[in-house]
């Protein structure tokens, strides 16, 4: 692998802990559960989007670009780490996000705003169109924009979770820890691929699961194929020969509610869980959806007593404060 070589620019500091969560375990009379914490990350109150940043950042510096344009939801956590990313480096940020500019910004899209980034509103089935158009508008003004994906999702972006399975391979060493599956949110697809992958190049035997935030696995829509795809440009940024297969990826849809963004009593649930017995927050977009399909998977003993599970915290609780209603 040319993973040194690749550009990249340091973000945060790694590697982030590994946690035993002794009282929901207990409280759950399953499996040894443990959290990776990304949340911890330091750019931009944490998440798993600066791993993907560090290199995407280090591609658009090594291009010359003086603008970061992105874009996602009005609540997007890669939109928010995008605009801290954009400050820390010294570039311009230029997000294009779907929905109604409010009155009063809250969650992320504050922070947005005070990372001074420059947001342009559009609706959900205008966002793609509305992303080239902004770059090509900065391209005529002289500008010269590096767009990133929704959610930092290519190959260039996971590579930066093929590398995390570096480090965390270190980690369980030392550890002396061997789960039998890692649990993640899974949304456009770049840290479950960079995971998978990064797992196969470290010889990691358990299973990497996403628990779907979004997508689905069946019929016109499924999402393998995007996630195998993305597996095989990071395998060729790397200098791998390593081809992950739809089959290699497992990706669990049962827990998808009433949509992207419309946290229920599953994710609510989940929240005050991990607050009231670990002191740990959880984003009611993706991590608490995460966490509570694996809850229901305990409970339903998919993985049992005398097992361990590493749940990988991907960050977001800064969303929190856009659903304070619902507390």
């Amino acid at each position: 692998m040319k993973l040194a070589k690749l550009p990249r620019f340091n973000l945060a500091e790694f590697p982030t802990p590994i946690h035993f969560l002794e009282r929901l375990t207990k409280s759950c009379q399953g499996p040894d559960i443990y959290m990776k914490r990304d949340d911890l990350t330091s750019l931009g109150m944490g998440g798993n989007k600066t791993r993907k940043l560090e290199f995407l950042v280090g591609q658009a510096l090594s291009q010359g670009a003086d603008t970061l344009v992105t874009a996602g939801g009005i609540q997007s956590n890669h939109c928010r780490l995008t605009a801290a990313a954009a400050c820390k480096v010294g570039l311009d940020c230029e997000l294009v996000l779907n929905g109604t500019k409010p009155g009063i910004p809250n969650g992320n899209l504050l922070l947005d705003t005070i990372f001074k980034a420059r947001v342009h509103y559009c609706q959900r089935e205008n966002r793609d169109e509305t992303l080239v158009q902004v770059a090509q508008d900065l391209a005529a003004s002289g500008k010269k924009p590096f767009v990133i994906p929704i959610g930092g999702s290519n190959g260039i972006g996971s590579v930066g979770y093929v590398n995390a399975m570096v480090e965390l391979k270190a980690q369980l060493s030392a550890m002396a820890l061997k789960p039998v599956a890692i649990v993640v949110a899974s949304s456009s697809g770049g840290t479950q691929a960079g995971l998978a992958l990064g797992a196969k190049l470290m010889g990691f035997t358990g299973e990497i699961l996403g628990i779907s935030i979004d997508q689905t696995k069946i019929g016109e829509d499924s999402f393998l194929p995007v996630l195998a795809e993305i597996a095989k440009e990071t395998a060729t940024r790397i200098g791998s020969d390593m081809m992950l297969k739809e089959t290699d990826f497992s990706l669990n849809c049962d827990y998808l509610g009433a949509g992207y963004a419309k946290p229920g009593d599953l994710e609510f649930n989940a929240i005050e869980r991990l607050a009231q017995t670990e002191g740990i927050l959880l984003g009611p977009v993706y991590t608490a959806r995460a966490m509570g399909g694996l809850l229901d998977l305990v409970q339903k003993k998919v993985y049992t007593k005398g097992q361990s599970i590493l749940f990988w915290h991907t960050g977001g609780t800064p969303e929190l404060f856009a659903w304070a209603d619902r507390f």
